[in-house]
């Protein structure tokens, strides 16, 4: 009897593992690539060999050859970014853990021999867990959703990963464009300063005017090395996001930010999108459905935890006698007095209602930030067409009409150079808005598709430097 029974555990354990799930030869990254494509358009790639490595070695140093843009530099991140290549180690894992649940549990074979005064005996037991061979589908199925989060969120870090650059893009792009401002407004302070000082020789300049020309070039001056910091430290955000040291810290940016698009995007269903394809809330669904069937699996076998049966086979040699064989089974099961499983049911069910009222939450949370997230970018683009429409074109009058009247003698230099000062601000100003604007425009795509929102209330690299001027002039 106990050979029939360890026969029959054998085979019950072989049907178990022709349904099992094998290891893929991506380690689920398809998926990823398919989610996150849909969205950013570029390339993702999970290095695991050394040939993998040199090819992308090779294509980041191809797109470092060139200026970059914000598209270039996403693509640089998404292939070079080691905590990325992290992200995507975690996925390989969760795939382990995957083909460890389907796989059913490993039968015990054991063997006891005892001897004493000339009589022996040979003892043999086959044990299985039939409880964990029961609920084999259940806990495999279990373990496909929590795969599937693992997919999710791989693809999040990816998308996250992409805005982050495009925000650090933009930081420090505007960046250098202020600093190229500031070195041209700085060096017209020197010379207006040096000037205040020989007509301050000649008695030609008060005092008070020459300290206000002398007081504009300091400030300026300290403008600028603060906006020179601040560039520095964005650029070096970039880098880092991009996963670049040593020679590649040589990388090129543009001078100025790109032109405002010419039109601003109109998404009357943004709330629909935000809540349709948002990331983050399809993890706390599938959270969701992994607990309800746990939930499900918990009450089914809330009695029984444990249920081994095991085939034994007994031989036996008395000195005087002929060996004699002996077989039967053993049955071991947990008997319910004092727990009946009331604990694991209650844990179970709070930690589903948990997950439903933060999926709940969740969901309206989304609407908000959608919501928020493209008033947000309309503003900053009417603001920042506002500057380019308006106030830009607005101060190149002004400027050239005081350059005639300078050169008719109507005004006199002081006059221009206060005007110089204001246009200054302007220009600061327009900067700070097409930074902002392109800001706002990765807290949009992210907040519709990655499921992330930037801190509220940093401030921005150029907020310092944008400030408004020293009062001068005459």
């Amino acid at each position: 009897m106990a050979h029939h029974l360890a026969r029959g555990l054998l085979v019950l354990t072989a049907f178990s593992v022709s349904g099992c799930v094998a290891f893929s030869p991506d380690s689920g990254m398809t998926a990823v690539a398919e989610l996150t494509g849909q969205t950013i358009n570029k390339d993702v790639a999970f290095v695991r060999t050394a040939e993998s490595a040199a090819a992308v070695d090779a294509r980041v140093r191809q797109l470092l050859s060139r200026t970059l843009t914000a598209d270039t530099a996403v693509q640089i991140a998404l292939l070079n970014n080691k905590g990325l290549q992290a992200a995507y180690n975690e996925l390989a894992l969760a795939e382990t853990d995957l083909v460890e649940q389907s796989l059913p549990p490993n039968p015990v074979f054991a063997v006891s021999r005892i001897t004493g005064n000339g009589a022996s005996e040979i003892e043999r037991q086959v044990v299985g867990d039939i409880l964990a061979l029961a609920t084999l589908p259940f806990r495999s199925d279990i373990a496909r959703e929590r795969f599937r989060e693992a997919q999710l969120r791989a693809a999040l870090a990816t998308l996250r990963l992409a805005a982050d650059v495009r925000r650090a893009y933009a930081r420090a792009v505007a960046g250098n464009e202020m600093v190229g401002l500031l070195t041209d407004a700085k060096a017209t302070a020197e010379s207006t300063a040096q000037l205040a000082v020989k007509l301050g020789e000649t008695g030609s300049l008060n005092k008070l005017d020459q300290a206000r020309e002398q007081v504009f070039y300091a400030e300026t001056t300290a403008d600028l090395a603060t906006a020179r910091q601040v560039a520095a430290s964005a650029r070096e955000r970039l880098a880092r996001l991009m996963g670049l040291w040593d020679a590649g810290l040589d990388f090129r940016l543009p001078d100025q930010l790109p032109p405002l698009p010419r039109r601003p995007q109109a998404l009357p269903t943004i709330e629909a999108d935000a809540v349709a394809h948002r990331i983050d809330l399809q993890i706390a669904r599938l959270e969701l459905n992994a607990l309800a069937k746990a939930l499900n699996l918990t009450e089914a076998t809330r009695f029984v935890t444990l249920f081994d049966l095991a085939g034994m086979t007994r031989r036996t040699q008395e000195p005087e006698g002929a060996p004699f064989r002996e077989r039967g089974f053993d049955v071991q099961f947990q008997i319910p007095i004092f727990d009946g499983g009331e604990v694991r049911v209650r844990q179970a069910v709070e930690s589903y209602n948990f997950a439903f009222n933060r999926l709940t939450e969740r969901a309206v949370n989304v609407r908000s930030e959608a919501r928020d997230a493209y008033r947000v970018y309309r503003s900053t683009y009417d603001i920042a067409s506002h500057y380019q429409r308006e106030i830009i074109p607005l101060r190149k009058i002004i400027t050239e009409e005081m350059q005639l009247r300078f050169s008719s003698m109507q005004v006199d230099i002081f006059a221009l150079l206060t005007e110089a000062r204001q246009r200054l601000a302007s220009l600061r100003g327009a900067i700070d808005a097409r930074q902002r604007f392109f800001l706002a425009q990765a807290d949009l795509q992210s907040v519709v598709n990655g499921g992330y929102a930037p801190v509220a209330g940093a401030d921005s690299p150029t907020t310092v430097a944008a400030a408004a001027p020293a009062a001068g002039g005459h």
